[in-house]
């Protein structure tokens, strides 16, 4: 197992849900069944499994690993070396291996690489193996979500199964709720917010109401009415708009949010360097510059940004859950075509997303060193040992195919997330292009210019910032001297064609 430096740190959560029936089947599915050790007649194979994590390589991995290891060797004759790489190498190092054809059976991808991968040639199809191996996945998946994770009709990736939609609502710490009187059931869409912003700065004039969701964010990254389609160029409103694509920026809604994000700024609700800011959202509430963010919801996100922020918080939703093609397709797996044997690769991650054994020694680690059960189905660390001492305290649960496949919460978690989220999966709105994914290849310079621009104009105009009667017109004209139009009528022809096939 190689390790790399650590470079940065990034955070991204997701959860998963499976019903009760599916924890009590997870140790029975299509890859116990397959080939197993095939009474020795077959030497066992072995895996690499690369991906990258967000923070320090556990120093237990190697033990965890062996445990893995045990189990599947007798499960599918295989055992796996993982290969964790630290997230600011990754990118680079895996295609490294790629190019330079070294052993690599299984890879994380991210929705930004999937295109590239597969245009190259560089991912296995799916179909087959899924439907010989992946009994275990395609129970866990509504089958709505698992066909998103097509492209061109055909499966390269498949996604880890957590919150497979988002809505968009307010975190703000519970003190300020409390301190000033803010009653959140006033709050039910984007503009009732400006009552939040008002209590806040007329009880603390110093703090700033509302700061961005992190470093490079504009606020609206977090408040969506329409379907990006992967990339906002060209998106499709209300996430349905009979299928037709529409530039964002030209559209009445878009100038509408503008100026009531200038308007706020102009009253002192947004922080003065919003566009320019370099602290995480974590310091700048913490030191108390800020007092609030607009973020995507979930089940327990109030939990979750509580221990993320160290304080307590609170979430208001303010839009319904809608299903996208990238909800779906954030983080997924890929079997590169350099892999000498798919088949096992693609048994192993079936036993990833349906073998409880094998869930909770990723997710969690070993029972009585990494962590213990504290009552039914909730977790803790030891005695004695915490997230600085562990030797694993990976948290990636999220990664490693059904995020409660091991059937375990952690400690202040509700014992009833699991359910909570396959609710919020299932009655999420589904985008009338799930599924699509759009290829910029055939307009990559004009893709490229378009992107320059965005990066000129977006933050400044999308934290008011700016005047938008000036600034938006500038930015419109510019975009389409890139050649916007051009993207938006390819990506309205790629699109079409994609319907006819549904």
């Amino acid at each position: 197992m190689k390790y790399f430096n650590r470079l940065k740190v990034l955070f991204l959560a997701t959860l998963l849900l499976v019903t009760a029936c599916t924890k009590n089947e997870s140790t029975t599915n299509s890859s116990d069944q397959s080939e197993g050790s095939n009474n020795g007649k077959e030497e066992t194979y072995e895996l690499v499994m690369a991906f990258p994590v967000f923070g320090p390589v556990p120093k237990d991995m190697d033990k965890v690993e062996a445990a893995i290891n045990k189990i599947s060797k007798e499960k599918i004759n295989a055992t796996v070396d993982l290969e964790p790489i630290s997230i600011g190498a990754y990118d680079q190092q895996y295609n490294l291996m790629l190019t330079s054809n070294e052993k690599l059976d299984l890879l994380m991808v991210s929705f930004r690489t999937v295109d590239g991968l597969i245009s190259k040639g560089s991912l296995h199809e799916l179909d087959d193996l899924l439907e010989k191996y992946g009994d275990g996945i395609k129970q866990v998946f509504e089958p709505e979500y698992l066909n998103a994770a097509k492209h061109n009709n055909k499966h390269f990736i498949i996604p880890n199964y957590n919150e497979m939609a988002e809505s968009n609502g307010l975190l703000i710490p519970k003190k300020y709720v409390d301190d000033y009187g803010i009653d959140l059931s006033k709050v039910t869409e984007f503009k009732d917010l400006e009552y939040v912003f008002e209590q806040i700065k007329k009880n603390n004039s110093d703090i700033a109401p509302l700061v961005p969701a992190g470093v490079g964010f504009s606020i609206l990254d977090h408040y969506r009415w329409y379907d990006s389609l992967g990339d906002s160029i060209g998106v499709l409103p209300n996430y349905d708009n009979d299928l037709q694509v529409v530039n964002l920026y030209e559209t009445h809604e878009y100038e509408e949010h503008l100026n009531l994000l200038r308007k706020w700024y102009e009253a002192g609700y947004i922080m003065k360097d919003a566009a320019t800011n370099q602290d995480s959202q974590i310091d700048l509430l913490k030191s108390g510059r800020g007092a609030a963010l607009i973020s995507g919801m979930k089940p327990g996100i109030a939990e979750d940004e509580s221990i993320k922020f160290g304080m307590e918080m609170v979430a208001t939703p303010l839009t319904e859950a809608y299903s996208t093609t990238r909800n779906v397709v954030g983080l997924n797996w890929g079997i590169p075509i350099t892999s000498e044997n798919p088949e096992k690769a693609m048994q192993f991650l079936d036993l990833m997303f349906s073998n409880e054994e094998i869930a909770r020694l990723l997710h969690w680690g070993i029972e009585g060193e990494h962590y213990v059960e504290v009552s039914e189905n909730v977790i803790d660390y030891p005695e004695g040992v915490d997230g600085s001492n562990s030797g694993y305290a990976l948290n990636q649960n999220w990664m490693f195919g059904n995020q409660f496949g091991s059937g375990y919460v952690w400690n202040g978690t509700s014992p009833k997330l699991a359910q909570d989220y396959k609710e919020f999966n299932q009655t999420a709105h589904l985008s009338k292009a799930l599924g699509f994914t759009f290829n910029a290849e055939p307009v990559r310079n004009e893709y490229t210019a378009v992107s320059n621009v965005i990066d000129q104009y977006k933050l400044s105009l999308e934290t008011g910032s700016v005047d938008p009667d000036e600034v938006l017109p500038e930015f419109i004209s510019k975009l389409k001297a890139a050649g916007i139009d051009t993207i938006i009528k390819e990506k309205q022809k790629q699109l079409d064609e994609w319907a006819s096939h549904q």
